[in-house]
């Protein structure tokens, strides 16, 4: 009986096949993040709360290996939470605060010297500066009615805030009641979701601890050689490291830069020199040894990968977008990793050699 003719070959039938899938992926992947950016005052609380928890959590089993309640240790974490993130917040604004005029005056003059040795206007900032004068008093009356609409948002900042502490109390409180939940709503039983949900905070919590250890390590390293050299506002500087170093490769560029900026106008040529020589050493003490010691148990990631996340994050949510990236790009690494590894073999592994032991039972 003859065969009836297809109407594509075999190969471009299978182009075809995946690239309706790929566009699948694309249009939920773009219906979440539109989502996302809609319900923001929703989900960044949700997504900062679980960066609080990853962070902390060693802090809350050690306070329930302490025979603490678990109410009471969920509250001490938190308050720990407020007492860190406050603490480091005002050393790092008072720090800028203090050297900040100092830091771009630096930074004018160094660009000033730069502009009259290559002979060009591109870095004259008094001309910028009288342009934006300028622009200051023709729209001066669109920017004062700005105001109030300013207000709102500072006003939902401080919500979304202090939701997210709410949400971080939860989160630690009833960590093996959201586990249960996730397994009774999943079909079957539950336990490959719960594995990816476990592996993707763990990739998160391994982020999240390792980049403040290692942006604590930089702006020491950092500071302490911009104080050896005496460059002015050294403090602020590794404040500015610090804060940096959160937006991987981005940030510390940003954060060298200035500093060597600073060096340039203040102390010369040679000692802006040795300024980039501190950060150049310190970039590759993080990348040849900090990042593979503290971070090797989390989800590696090529630099293309972050800077692309980084990008992608920016223009989705702009600095907020910048800074949730990374993690939440580390956290979609674990997930494939679990699904590679519990698959890849033919079948679902067990859930021990798979996982790991469980972090809600860690320290219960």
């Amino acid at each position: 009986m003859p065969t009836r003719q297809q109407l594509l070959p075999e190969p471009a039938r299978r182009v075809a096949a995946w690239c309706a899938v790929a566009l699948l992926v694309a249009g939920v992947a773009w219906v979440g993040i539109r989502l996302c950016v809609e319900l923001k005052t929703a989900v960044v609380p949700v997504l900062l709360a679980l960066l609080g928890t990853a962070l902390l959590r060693p802090v809350y089993h050690a306070l329930r290996r302490a025979k603490v309640q678990r109410s009471l240790a969920s509250g001490l974490t938190c308050a720990l939470i407020l007492v860190v993130v406050g603490g480091a917040g005002y050393i790092v604004v008072a720090a800028l605060i203090d050297t900040g005029d100092q830091i771009v005056a630096s930074v004018k003059q160094a660009a000033t010297d730069l502009s009259d040795r290559f002979g060009t206007g591109a870095l004259d900032l008094d001309h910028l500066a009288d342009n934006t004068q300028d622009l200051l008093k023709k729209y001066g009356g669109s920017a004062a009615s700005g105001v109030i609409s300013g207000l709102s948002v500072v006003g939902e900042v401080v919500a979304m805030a202090v939701l997210a502490l709410l949400l971080c109390f939860f989160f630690l409180r009833d960590a093996e009641r959201f586990r249960v939940a996730l397994r009774h709503a999943a079909p079957g039983s539950g336990e490959t979701l719960e594995a990816i949900a476990r592996r993707s905070f763990n990739s998160i919590a391994g982020f999240m601890r390792g980049t403040t250890l290692i942006a604590l390590i930089d702006a020491t390293c950092i500071g302490v050689g911009l104080l050896v050299l005496r460059v002015p506002g050294a403090v602020g500087l590794a404040a500015l490291v610090f804060v940096g170093a959160y937006i991987p490769y981005l940030g510390a560029f940003i954060s060298g830069a200035v500093s060597v900026l600073v060096a340039l106008a203040d102390r010369g040529f040679v000692i802006a020199l040795w300024a980039l020589g501190v950060v150049l050493a310190v970039q590759v003490l993080e990348g040849h040894v900090l990042q593979p010691m503290i971070q090797s148990r989390t989800v590696q990631m090529h630099p293309a990968v972050v800077l692309l996340a980084i990008t992608g994050g920016a223009s989705v949510a702009g600095i907020l977008g910048m800074l949730l990236a990374v993690p939440l790009t580390a956290a979609a690494f674990g997930i494939l990793s679990e699904l590679r590894g519990r698959y890849e073999a033919g079948g679902p592994v067990s859930r021990e050699t798979a996982a790991g032991p469980s972090p809600a039972s860690e320290g219960s």
